[in-house]
């Protein structure tokens, strides 16, 4: 179904702000306009936080369209009144916090545990040395999963650097497809904030999107790899060596710490630890080195969550109710399902290899702490759309679209698009999206498997472009040594071809689902 039902036109219910001025449905759209103009505003000239940005723009939109102090913030005394700002923030905080806070552990212990290099290192000598350009695309696709794109280029990127540097050929080369790996699995696929977020918001079971999020971003990820290989034979990028040595000498420093923490005393002969957080060997621990991680369990571990996901989504359609299919959904719950994933990895990487409780804590707190601003940024989001459904601007924006006869996948894109290159923030583009078209869909009778791929549609249009606004775009100029001319040539076409490729196989999709 690829048009929003029109709604009859109503009169809104509120009549104070802007309204006062220009009525009706005009007022709103107007309110819709300048709202979003602000909060572009806010961001990319005032640089101001997204989280502040979207929190201000929120009350503002909310006091323009006309609501009361009271249904905006509620009442001091205890009453019935409903407070937007706290419902938008904890509805879809309820959902998704402990998602992202379950996968970003996951990450963790996967990345400090030597996972990413494990499987890093069998696919490069599964491929060989002249698809080693493919074993990174698909090293980016498998650790993209459980881990923030950031992390992922912080942990391989030594890998691409010890890649390019044996073959004498561009970075661009091995660094591209890597990086389309990690941006697809970032925008496409839960646990990734985006994705959850928009799923949230659009009330979409998380294995419609993970399954939309495989079909979609699999295409696009190849055309991705394919521009990838076209620009690397062409552009020359020497591998950057402050870079290779400054991983080097990381490494020499986290051995020398591994050290001096297994023998305090300096006299005994270990050599190490070999594993971040597995220092010391902690309660009773001999300091004895590591085993290797093997790379059978990273993909257990890592394809545990998303395997009972999809037999919990799937077990709803195709069985009666009945305990069995009970069992499943409840295996199969994301809450359930990634935190079975993280107790695995705790044990099979962690324990089971020598590493003390102390360092599972240690490593499990710290991953968290990056958390919070795209927790909040997520939340101001959820509060933005709470705003405009509860003020009518939101249907007026739907009659809007409705009168304007595009699809609703093909408007969730643009918008996204509009709002990902105008202030950089993939995370802004989707939450903010996601509460525009939201009342766009609320009439229409649209499955599940349709209402994921407008999500695509939504994630897609969130990575279009990547330029000089998105610190992104900077992190993977610096961190591979690329000019910003070359940059863009590379990485910014490289966004577009997986923007455009995961939005025209969603598009696709929706004539038939």
């Amino acid at each position: 179904m690829l048009f929003a039902a029109a709604p009859a036109a109503e009169t809104p219910s509120h009549t104070g702000g802007f309204l006062l001025l220009i009525d009706g449905t005009a007022g709103l759209l107007t309110v819709a306009a300048l709202g979003i103009a602000l909060l572009l505003f806010l961001i990319i000239k005032v640089r101001l936080q997204p989280f502040v940005a979207l929190l201000a723009v929120s009350i503002a939109v909310g006091l323009a369209a006309g609501l009361s102090v009271t249904e905006l913030f509620g009442t001091v005394q205890k009453s019935d009144a409903v407070s937007l700002i706290e419902s938008g923030m904890g509805g879809i905080l309820g959902h998704i916090a402990i998602i992202i806070g379950l996968g970003t552990m996951l990450g963790a212990i996967l990345e400090v545990s030597g996972g990413a290099e494990a499987l890093s290192a069998r696919l490069l000598t599964l491929f060989g040395e002249r698809r080693a350009p493919l074993a990174m695309g698909v090293t980016g696709v498998i650790f993209g999963i459980p881990v923030f794109f950031d992390v992922g280029i912080f942990v391989l990127a030594p890998i691409v650097y010890a890649a390019a540097k044996r073959s004498g050929k561009s970075i661009l080369l091995y660094c591209m497809p890597l990086l389309a790996g990690l941006s697809m699995t970032h925008a496409f696929l839960p646990p990734h904030p985006g994705p959850v977020a928009a799923a949230g918001l659009l009330e979409v079971d998380l294995g419609w999107v993970i399954l939309m999020g495989v079909v979609c971003g699999i295409p696009a990820v190849l055309a991705a790899w394919a521009y990838a290989a076209w620009i690397g034979h062409r552009v020359f990028v020497p591998v950057p060596q402050d870079m290779v040595e400054a991983a080097e000498e990381a490494k020499a420093a986290v051995a020398a710490e591994q050290r001096a923490l297994a023998d305090p005393t300096g006299k005994g002969d270990s050599g190490g630890t070999g594993g971040a957080a597995g220092a010391g060997g902690g309660e009773g621990g001999s300091g004895a080195a590591e085993a290797p991680v093997s790379v059978g369990t990273v993909l257990a571990i890592i394809g545990t969550p998303l395997l009972l996901i999809l037999c919990a989504t799937f077990s709803s359609i195709a069985f009666d109710p009945s305990t069995g299919r009970s069992v499943v959904e409840f295996f199969g719950h994301p809450f359930v399902a990634l935190t079975i994933a993280l107790l695995l990895a705790y044990y099979l990487l962690g324990l089971r290899r020598g590493w003390s409780r102390k360092s599972l804590e240690t490593v499990s707190t710290a991953s968290l702490k990056p958390v919070g601003n795209i927790l909040l940024v997520v939340g101001a989001g959820g509060v933005f759309g709470a705003v405009l459904k509860g003020s009518g601007v939101a249907q007026a924006l739907a009659d809007a679209f409705d009168s304007a006869g595009l699809p609703v996948i093909v408007l969730a894109w643009l918008i996204s698009v509009v709002l990902r290159v105008a202030q950089g923030s993939a995370t802004v583009a989707i939450v903010t999206t996601a509460g525009i078209v939201s009342p766009l869909l609320a009439d229409g009778d649209y499955s599940q498997a349709h209402l994921a791929l407008v999500i695509m549609a939504i994630s897609a249009g969130s990575i279009f472009a990547s330029h000089v606004n998105d610190g992104g775009f900077w992190m993977v100029a610096k961190y591979f040594g690329i000019s910003e001319r070359d940059t863009l040539k590379s990485w910014t076409v490289l966004e577009t071809v997986l923007s455009v490729v995961g939005f025209v196989v969603a598009g696709l999709l929706s004539l038939v689902i």
